[in-house]
């Protein structure tokens, strides 16, 4: 697969790990909630917006917008209920959404940072770089950038939300190539029964923009415990001063090993690389 480029032959899923995603998503609930938290650094009181995948809502972002408050941050949701994705002219409801980011946190006088899971980290990626100024960084989860928004097992349910295919069109799909001219971090699983871990991969090698991968599912990013403590560090780097992850990964790394032995000996060089 060339990642500088729409890639029609990454597939979606397997069947395998769509089924098994509750019941992962689950394990790792379990696993957030029993975590050892007091080492996560603490935030500066900066605000959060997080903005939920396909069909979810503020519910299913509320333990990450909880840790996050948990942290020291303001934290938000997106406050626009249940997510059915774009309508129509995708130009002026990326714009509005942007305007709406800024009516949440006007009140704060530091820049916002933007989380984002699955479409919800489309969603993050276009309002940063509508107002770059004020944002801080992105930070997305099992979100498609560099493929078809057919390469995962939602499209389906898109089109019943929606009544429409998904409406981003090639030239859509080269602009969400784009990173947004903040940090920002992607993290991925090749556990993930929804998306296409290929399609979350950030092309470049731009100092500000890193892939991180983890173990777990795309229903249970919002509540990894991994994730969790990734968020924390992301969000705790000094503004103007943020440095990669040290798990982090280039595209042409993680496709790279995707080709290796085994996926436990590409979690062990990432760990330890």
């Amino acid at each position: 697969m060339n990642s500088s480029s729409s890639a029609p032959d990454t597939a979606a899923p397997s069947w395998g790990l769509l089924v098994s995603e509750p019941v992962r998503a689950a394990m790792e609930y379990v696993g957030a909630r029993l975590m050892e938290r007091d080492f996560l650094p603490r935030g500066d009181g900066h605000p959060v917006v997080i903005f939920p995948g396909l069909a979810a809502e503020r519910h299913s972002v509320e333990p990450l917008k909880n840790f996050c408050e948990e942290l020291g941050y303001a934290a938000y949701d997106w406050g626009r209920g249940f997510n059915t994705g774009p309508h129509h002219d995708v130009e002026g409801w990326i714009k509005d959404l942007a305007l709406h980011v800024r009516q949440l946190t006007e009140r704060h006088e530091q820049r916002v940072s933007l989380i984002g899971w699955s479409l919800g980290g489309i969603y993050a990626r276009e309002v940063a770089k509508i107002d770059p100024k004020n944002v801080r960084q992105v930070i997305t989860l099992g979100t498609p950038i560099g493929d078809s928004l057919e390469a995962n097992n939602v499209s389906w349910l898109y089109r019943l939300l929606n009544g429409q295919r998904p409406l981003l069109d090639t030239a859509w799909m080269l602009r969400l190539r784009a990173a947004p001219q903040v940090p920002t971090t992607s993290i991925f699983s090749r556990g993930d029964g929804i998306v296409a871990w290929q399609a979350c991969l950030q092309d470049g090698t731009r100092a500000d923009v890193e892939n991180i991968e983890v173990r777990g599912s795309h229903c249970g990013l919002g509540w990894n415990s991994t994730v969790l403590e990734i968020i924390a560090g992301r969000l705790s780097q000094p503004e103007n001063a943020w440095k990669r992850d040290a798990r982090s990964v280039t595209a042409a790394q993680a496709l790279n090993l995707a080709n290796g032995p085994t996926s436990e000996g590409a979690q062990q060089w990432q760990t330890h690389g």
